[in-house]
């Protein structure tokens, strides 16, 4: 039997993972289970009583729930031992991520704290700052912020105005400018910040909230997540060390991408707890309405909502735990006590930006959806203040906003892949000639596959040749000039993002069967076919829209000849599939995929 294997970044767009390859939340071990267990309970027993005060911004609670979680050892998830971090793998952080995911005002400050705040220093600290810093972060004893969008800077953050000037002395950088929008600036005692230096070498620096010459503007009134703390940073003339100087000067970029890259992994696994939170408020508001003699969770369209909502989960929770088996083992091997380790850390995590901004996108937007039909399935009492669900549907609204937003990274999705192939990292160009090579003598199969899942295989299989064809096309159409072509870019992105999405669900769904049988993956079965059936066409019809952008005439017409020969598929019974899911969720009132 195969192990799980380190996969390069986006090697399952060209590579068919096998089952046993892939890590799921089936793998899960007792560790790893008796610490999401423990985040579990910190959840219920700490935060969801005071859901309704973490909805307003309470520093003084947000502060001794912090010291909570920080004794617990979940702020540490990612800091080394040596460092008074828990040292946890990024399976167990990411079960502790998920599960902290009730009470807004908490989860924010937590998500900063455990990822941009101190994930800086634990990959490009010095020894010092290390040794400084992330024993206080770890313990909660300093909360942290991460400064680095600005009034006229916030998707072109590198172009930062903020300027640190050597001092004569050399001993200091001179800090002036201003950052905007920053979660937790209100009571941060430590700011992870950013600055030109001679006004073109973009650096990263730590900075102590109460050094001279450092204040926050006023609290911003938002839309949502007001239990979170967000302001203006100002910094007039603030003195900052140059042993604050985080990394190397001119290469903060180094810096802010890896953090993005992490943060934006994270936010995936935090969405995937919203979700399954929002599942169980829904199901149990259904089946207590009575409308027409009986609980509306026993109409069909109810059920098709509760099913589309499990589905997504499920499909976001297969993508997120895949990804965090490849980090651990990319990160295999490092020793965390040398000085190297963070810089080693980082080059690791940051093969995988694609899958990381993959996650931050479907996670974002699936939640958006499931808290769009909790809302719906409460109706007029979902739209109500005090509502939970008011607040939630208001909160998601942020998601595909922070860490880059969803449309910048689609466009780091596919400008990752190509830098890949065009470095000769990943064989996409060559996977593109094979595919097109194919096209001329490929002929559909007449008869159905057989076989658990043979079908949805083949389809995963076809969906990666469609999307080959299609960025290939525009690839050798646009050259180095393709990242202007926004639209056909993000075309591109959805078709790797749901191709990602696909086969994370299927290769799960046949570990399972392979351990558990075909009866104990009844529903998994179900959602993975619901799911590949529905996305399957969409890759089609994304491809089509590739084509008509780029070529006319006979062209296209050839063009969508040969892609109708690998878009070939028959539908399922969906609703039956459907009702089966929701029949399953509805009498434990929860999501319950998750196999442990």
């Amino acid at each position: 039997m195969a192990e799980e294997k380190l996969f390069k970044g986006g090697e399952f767009l060209i590579t068919d993972a096998l089952p046993e390859e892939v890590f799921t939340p089936e793998d899960f071990t007792k560790d790893q289970r008796l610490i999401g267990k423990s985040a579990e309970e910190f959840g219920l027993g700490e935060l969801a009583p005071r859901r309704d005060e973490l909805e307003e911004l309470n520093p003084d609670l947000l502060r001794s729930l912090i010291s909570k979680a920080g004794e617990l050892g979940f702020l540490g998830a990612d800091v080394p031992e040596i460092y008074q971090g828990s040292e946890l793998d990024k399976v167990s952080s990411t079960l502790i991520t998920e599960h902290i995911s009730q009470g807004t005002g908490f989860s924010i400050t937590y998500g900063v704290q455990t990822g941009i705040g101190s994930l800086p220093i634990v990959f490009f600290g010095t020894l010092e700052q290390k040794k400084k810093y992330l024993p206080k972060l770890a313990t909660g004893e300093m909360i942290c912020a991460y400064a680095l969008t600005e009034t006229e800077h916030g998707s072109d953050a590198l172009n930062a105005e903020t300027t640190a000037v050597l001092s004569e002395d050399g001993k200091y950088y001179i800090l002036n400018g201003q950052k905007q929008f920053i979660t937790s600036a209100g009571f941060a005692d430590l700011i992870l910040t950013y600055a030109q230096v001679d006004s073109t070498q973009f650096t990263s620096f730590i900075v102590e909230r109460a050094w001279e010459g450092v204040s926050v503007d006023e609290e911003e009134k938002k839309m949502g997540v007001h239990g979170s703390s967000t302001r203006a940073i100002i910094f007039q003339d603030v003195r900052v060390p140059v042993e604050n100087v985080l990394g190397e000067v001119g290469r903060g970029h180094v810096v802010a991408l890896n953090t993005l890259n992490v943060g934006r992994y994270k936010l995936g696994a935090f969405t995937l707890g919203g979700d399954k939170l929002l599942i169980a408020e829904a199901v149990k508001y259904a089946k207590n309405r009575i409308q027409f003699g009986k609980p509306i969770c026993e109409f069909g369209l109810i059920k098709h909502k509760i099913a589309e909502m499990v589905i997504k989960a499920f499909v976001t929770e297969s993508m997120v735990y895949r990804t965090a088996g490849l980090l651990d083992l990319a990160l295999k091997g490092i020793d965390p006590s040398k000085d190297d380790a963070g810089q080693k850390t980082g080059k690791a995590l940051r093969k995988y930006a694609l899958e990381c901004s993959i996650n931050k996108v479907y996670g974002s937007e699936v939640l958006e959806f499931v808290v769009d039909e909790c809302v719906q399935i409460m109706g007029g009492y979902g739209y109500i203040q005090d509502n939970p669900i008011e607040s939630a549907y208001r909160n998601s609204r942020i998601n595909p906003i922070w860490e880059g937003t969803n449309e910048i990274n689609r466009l780091v999705i596919v400008d990752t892949i190509m830098r890949a192939a065009m470095k000769g990292e990943l064989p996409i160009f060559d996977a593109v000639k094979k595919v097109m090579g194919e096209l001329m003598s490929y002929r559909p199969a007449m008869s159905e596959e057989e076989g658990i899942l043979e079908k949805d295989r083949k389809m995963v299989a076809m969906a990666k040749k469609i999307a080959l064809l299609a960025a290939g096309a525009a690839a050798q159409k646009y050259m180095e000039k393709l990242g202007n072509e926004q639209e056909i870019v993000a075309l591109i992105a959805d078709m790797i993002i749901e191709i990602f999405a696909m086969e994370s669900a299927l290769v799960r769904t046949l570990k399972m069967i392979q351990k558990e049988g075909e009866e104990k993956a009844k529903i998994h079965i179900a959602a993975t076919k619901v799911y590949i059936n529905d996305s399957f066409p969409q890759v089609d019809i994304m491809a089509r829209q590739v084509f008509a952008a780029i070529s006319e005439g006979e062209e296209l017409r050839t063009q969508l000849m040969g892609l109708k020969k690998f878009a070939r598929f028959t539908p399922i019974n969906t609703i039956a599939l459907r009702r089966e899911i929701a029949d399953s969720i509805i009498p434990v009132a929860r999501y319950n995929l998750t196999k442990t």
